[in-house]
């Protein structure tokens, strides 16, 4: 298990916004986890048009090979396949009249497909 600092500045970590950190721990509140121990879990898996997909869960803990960061409060966890995809990546939360919802920045896309929900590095 890896773990970035404590204010999740490690260069390779996803990095999430005080908006975002706030959502999603209200979020695990509302489903009773303990969030000293708990997290959200942010990977990429295969699918979509583009070829790869943005995936998020809250998980009790964490996996063995983990890094973990932790961001206004919020532990995030990504997996070491994940994090060669999403590494300096930041974890945004939008809520306004056109959308609402968790969006990921990821300065290593190469391209996204027309809806936006896959994408290619």
């Amino acid at each position: 298990m890896s773990t970035g600092t404590a204010d999740g500045t490690s260069e390779e970590a996803v990095e999430v916004t005080e908006q975002a950190a706030a959502k999603a721990l209200a979020l695990m509140e509302s489903e009773g986890m303990d969030t000293d121990i708990g997290g959200l879990r942010l990977f990429v898996q295969q699918g979509g048009c583009a070829g790869l997909s943005y995936g998020m869960r809250f998980d009790d803990e964490p996996e063995e090979d983990d890094t973990i960061t932790v961001h206004h409060g919020l532990r995030v966890f990504v997996d070491p396949s994940s994090l060669n995809y999403i590494g300096g990546s930041s974890l945004q939360y939008e809520d306004g009249l056109q959308a609402e919802g968790f969006h990921v920045e990821n300065p290593n896309v190469v391209s996204e497909c027309g809806c936006g929900e896959s994408f290619r590095t």
